[in-house]
């Protein structure tokens, strides 16, 4: 293949991508003003089971709870962001939310539901190692989001070995 076709391939799929990106966002955008939809809490659900996996309380109502008022403050900290920076993520959910997107962007055919923490461990620790920017910035995106809701919790500091702020006399 030449330089040339291989040039036109790239800009190519990289239009298809965008123009089925940009449809899939208006059709099921991953935010509804500035809380995610039910597709993004699943697709963070799942991302943030494996990323702390073994921090949360075991199986049962304890674990469902802490899991939702965990969403809750990616959802709160989502809405704190500037509107630029919440239609990014909006589009990258959308995305991630849909088999096409989620098997372009990122390699993973199953569902976020039907996906183990040790595969959704996996698949993250390919998009951290990827050469590709774009790549290392949803592994970022996604990561991030959950880490700085989970750690921002009073609770969960013990959990890093941090004793809470210091008393000022």
């Amino acid at each position: 293949m030449k330089r040339r076709s291989l040039l036109k391939l790239g800009l190519g799929g990289a239009v298809l991508l965008g123009v089925v990106g940009g449809g899939m966002a208006l059709l099921r955008p991953g935010l509804v003003g500035k809380q995610m939809s039910p597709s993004a809490r699943e697709l963070m659900r799942a991302v943030a089971l494996s990323v702390m996996d073994g921090l949360w309380p075991t199986e049962g109502p304890a674990r469902d709870a802490a899991v939702q008022a965990h969403l809750d403050r990616v959802d709160a900290n989502i809405g704190g962001y500037p509107a630029a920076v919440r239609a990014e993520l909006s589009q990258l959910f959308a995305l991630l939310g849909s088999s096409g997107g989620r098997l372009a962007l990122i390699g993973m055919s199953q569902d976020w539901r039907e996906a183990s923490a040790a595969e959704i461990q996996k698949t993250l620790n390919e998009l951290r190692l990827s050469s590709l920017d774009v790549r290392q910035q949803i592994y970022h995106a996604l990561r991030d989001l959950n880490t700085i809701a989970f750690f921002t919790e009073p609770d969960h500091w013990s959990l890093t070995g941090y004793p809470g702020p210091r008393q000022i006399p």
